[in-house]
This record gives structure tokens, sequence and C-alpha cells, in this order.
């Protein structure tokens, strides 16, 4: 029987990982110089009492949600088969990467199940969406499942940002630390941040998009003259919301750092992308990083840039 190269790599790369405090393992029916290199040391921060690196594996290109276009949507579904995204999450624990961002569906939870039963060890942290937005009594039952905390989804805070409901976001968040955990909010404009911090709400982290892209046409117009044909990707919005994220005391998890792929054209931009980040957020922040492998192993390459930028194997706190 042939066996799937793909899922042979998944288990080479994992028995790297397991050999890395001794030696590399050499790859099966190569030279014995050619050999899998341990995963990179990411650094780590502290997260309410648990060390979770600062770079997250993200959810959407796992589910086809490309923020481009619909052809990358599709693309992204065709290739992201089940097998495929709990290899991924696999090999991103492989890579040294150990915390996943999850967003809820029935469809992610299924994958977190399969990964766990699989011996998948990365921590989860929950964005809460879909069923869960509607029906709060799933609260609880996610908590069983042990996430590292529940966020209230970004698109919905800010359209109950700009419908004055803001109350809702906070009984949200309070329904989650009724729960037990840690909540949070998700956004994707610092204005949110900064009504919040004035209100002086309890909350615990949040999810901050460097990239306004939930600006409605209108709204677009009214800013800045005109509006662009889909999402809007502003060069000045990372600062904006980087501002708000050095106000807060909070942590914060930076997403969207790379532009949804357009900041991927050469290995420069990606660098560069990684380093403003990293240097415009807190020591104690993370970033939630979407990863397709379909050409690539962005697993590795990513953690390994973050170790090289940022000194791998220093933790943080």
């Amino acid at each position: 029987m042939v066996q799937n190269p793909s899922r042979r790599l998944f288990f080479k790369e994992m028995a790297a990982a397991g050999a890395a405090a001794s030696s590399p393992l050499p790859i099966e029916g190569a030279a014995a110089s050619t050999v899998i290199p341990p995963p990179a040391l990411i650094p780590t921060v502290d997260f309410h009492g648990t060390r979770i690196t600062r770079l997250v594996i993200g959810s959407n290109p796992l589910y086809g949600y490309s923020h481009f276009n619909s052809i990358l949507d599709r693309t992204m579904r065709d290739w992201m088969t089940g097998e495929n995204r709990v290899q991924t999450l696999h090999r991103a624990e492989a890579a040294g990467i150990n915390t996943w961002q999850v967003h809820y569906n029935d469809p992610t939870i299924e994958d977190l199940k399969r990964y766990r039963d699989e011996g998948g060890k990365m921590n989860w942290l929950l964005l809460g969406d879909f069923a869960l937005m509607a029906d709060w009594k799933l609260i609880r039952e996610m908590a069983k499942l042990k996430p590292l905390g529940i966020a209230h989804h970004g698109n919905r805070t800010d359209n109950r940002f700009r419908a004055g409901e803001m109350h809702i976001v906070h009984d949200f968040v309070k329904a989650v630390q009724d729960a037990g955990l840690p909540g949070g909010v998700s956004m994707h404009n610092p204005q949110v941040m900064a009504f919040i911090e004035d209100k002086g709400w309890n909350m615990d982290f949040y999810m901050t998009c460097l990239y306004h892209v939930s600006r409605t046409r209108e709204e677009t117009r009214a800013e800045f003259g005109e509006a662009p044909l889909g999402e809007a990707f502003m060069e000045g919005d990372p600062a904006r919301m980087t501002a708000m994220v050095r106000k807060t005391s909070k942590p914060c998890f930076a997403f969207k750092i790379l532009g949804a792929g357009r900041a991927i054209g050469n290995e420069k931009a990606l660098d560069g992308a990684f380093e403003y980040a990293y240097s415009n957020i807190k020591p104690n922040d993370a970033v939630i990083v979407g990863m397709f492998p379909k050409y690539k192993n962005e697993m590795r390459e990513n953690a390994e840039r973050v170790a090289r930028l940022l000194g791998g194997g220093a933790a943080q706190t």
C-alpha cells in the first residue's frame, strides 16, 4: 500500500519534536547527514496561569475564511479536509506552537475532539460564534472542554458597538466568567477597546485585529473620502490599533498581522509584518496567525521566524 507522503511527513515531524531534547531524527531513506531540525523555541508568556507561546495558530484558513476573495475561500475549503485540518494542528504542535485559536462551530469542535483523541496537546482559545452567540447555555458546555478563555466574536462586537448595544457584549463576558473561564472581547475597531476601558469593565483579555476591516462602505467613505472593493485594509490601521493595545494592562492577542495574506509577497515583507506586530504590542501579548500549509510548512517557518525575531527560548512575563 502506498503511504500518503504528507501524512508520512507529519509523523516524521512529530517524531522530531519528541526527540528534540536529545538529537534530531534522520529522514527515512535519506543520507545520514540529512536531519529534521528540532522545533523552534518560541518565547512564551503567562496567560491566566498557563504558559502560552507568543505565536498562536488561527482557524480562518482551516475553514475557508480567506478575507480575500471567494476563489481563495474555495481553494482553502477544498484542500482543508478534516484529515488535513487535524494534521495541520499536529504539525503546528510539532513546530513548537502550543496554542490554537478556535472559532465556535460544530466542525471546529469536532476537529478539536479528534485532535485531542489523537494525542494533541495544544491549548485552545475559543472565539464565540454561530450557535454560541445565540445560546449562551453552550458556554458552560464549552467550559467542560477546558479552553483558556472565551471571547465575544469581533464582527458581532463591532456591530453591537455601532448599534449602541455594548451592554450585551458585557453580559456575554460576564456569562463566560460565571462559567469559571477568562472572558474577553474580540474587535476590529480600536474605539471598542477605548469604550470598554473608559467604562472600567472587568475584562480578562482582548483579541485585537490590526486592520479595521469591519468598517461599512459608508463609514470608510466618510473617513477616507472613498470606499474600497471589499474589506478595507488601510495602511494606518495597525498603528491605530496597537496604540490602544499598549494603553491597556490586559493581555491582547493581535490578529490579521499579515493583512489576511496581503503582506506575504516575500520574506522581507513577512519578517517586517511580524516584527512590526511584536514591536508595537506589549511584552505579555501574543499574535494569532492563520496558516495554510498546502504548499509549504508555514507552521514551522513561522515558528522559526518568531523564535529568530524574539530570541527563541527566553520566557517572558
